[in-house]
């Protein structure tokens, strides 16, 4: 994990410049290839390929993030971009129910899990996954007329020599595009709408660390719960799964004509987790994150209950919801014309705060990691409400203009 959000991080540098040169679709297929090839790595793992496949995967992560948001951007209109954010948000997160349920019902009361078992796993996804990647050719291209095309399209019509003809195909003018891209996320970076946004894009990626990685850690640690402890684990992972897909789902569907603006689903989200890290501070035991294996016998505040801490798994994952549906949504929308570089932006902050959470997650107690995340989650939503209003300003200007 540290390998994989480090080479993210890295990555994000260039990853408009290689969207902005061979296209989102491609990007994402190629991209697709190589998550598909570290998923077939562990049918058969040996040490070198594990971290090989960790490197590509930071690259292809960073990539495909980048041309996920253009083309969620370039495929929306400033009413629709809200809705689409949550249906993506939405199906992205299944994955959290369906193979967190599935490997529960596979290997619930195994002691060992077997090479056969492992190699049905992985067989069966790596099939799903390259299945994915083949689908997204299907995807449409917005019309190169439209007033939502892409910033790729648009580099390509700049690239025109003074007689009409096209040469963007040469290396010079592939090197000027991948240059461009890169100016523009290193502008975008400093705006001030990116630097208000920071805050909350940051507060994603420690909360990301805290319940894909933490919270997990902390329930299987957990002796009070008895034998089962560890497959918690799997049912933590769909209930955190169920709260991101209810909250992308009607989140999308609120903010189909962005009738009530984002601000009251980011002040919803922090509450929901603001409830759940008392929730899980008063229910877990602070030493936790960092029990040996064989767990610890330490209460916290309350006799420890298996409804609590599933409960702050749904609410982490609803929360979450809220924060990344309204985080992608105000990204496509304040930076349409340059969507491409502004999510790199948005998966280099994000991926950077996730690898410094990973990293003290190993050194501090719970109850100092709930605190890291409520002091930046309320200083987050304080600057998305700025960047919101910022980003109102604009859409009356606009609307104001095409009148």
């Amino acid at each position: 994990m540290a390998i994989i959000y480090g080479v993210f991080s890295a990555s994000n540098l260039v990853s408009p410049s290689v969207v902005t040169v061979i296209g989102p679709q491609v990007s994402m297929f190629l991209s697709g290839i190589l998550y598909s090839g570290y998923i077939a790595m562990f049918i058969h793992p040996f040490t070198w390929s594990f971290y090989t496949a960790s490197v590509l995967v930071g690259v292809a992560a960073a990539v495909l993030w980048t041309a996920q948001g253009n083309v969620l951007a370039i495929n929306s209109s400033d009413s629709t971009i809200g809705r689409n954010s949550g249906i993506f948000w939405s199906l992205l997160q299944f994955s959290l129910f369906f193979g967190n349920l599935y490997i529960y019902c596979a290997w619930h009361g195994h002691v060992h899990i077997t090479d056969h078992d492992r190699r049905t796993v992985f067989i069966s996804l790596t099939v799903i996954s390259l299945v994915g990647c083949f689908l997204f050719f299907l995807i449409r291209k917005p019309d190169p007329d439209s007033s939502s095309r892409s910033e790729v399209t648009e580099s390509l019509l700049q690239t025109e020599s003074t007689d009409g003809s096209t040469d963007s195909s040469s290396p010079p003018g592939l090197c000027s595009q991948a240059l461009d891209a890169f100016v523009k996320a290193c502008k975008i970076s400093v705006t001030k709408e990116m630097l208000l946004l920071s805050v909350s894009i940051g507060y994603t990626g420690l909360e990301l660390t805290f319940y894909s990685g933490v919270y997990g850690t902390c329930i299987g640690a957990m002796t009070h719960f008895g034998s089962d402890a560890k497959s918690l684990i799997g049912i933590s992972g769909i209930c955190i799964g169920i709260g991101e897909i209810i909250g992308g789902g009607v989140f999308g569907l609120l903010n189909k004509n962005n009738r009530f603006g984002r601000n009251p689903v980011v002040l919803l989200g922090l509450i929901t987790h603001f409830v759940a890290f008392f929730l899980i501070f008063l229910n877990i035991a602070s030493d936790a994150p960092l029990a040996p294996e064989g767990g610890t016998d330490l209460k916290a505040f309350i006799t420890p209950s298996v409804g609590v801490a599933l409960l702050c798994s749904f609410l982490l994952g609803l929360g979450d919801s809220c924060f990344n549906t309204q985080l992608l949504s105000i990204v496509g929308f304040m930076f349409r014309d340059n969507s491409a570089p502004a999510f790199a932006v948005f998966k280099f902050i994000q991926s950077i705060m996730a690898a410094v959470a990973f990293f003290y997650s190993n050194y501090l107690l719970l109850h100092w990691q709930l605190l890291i995340l409520v002091i930046v989650g309320f200083l987050g939503s304080v600057s998305f409400f700025a960047a919101e209003t910022v980003a109102e300003s604009k859409k009356r200007d606009s609307d104001y203009d095409s009148i």
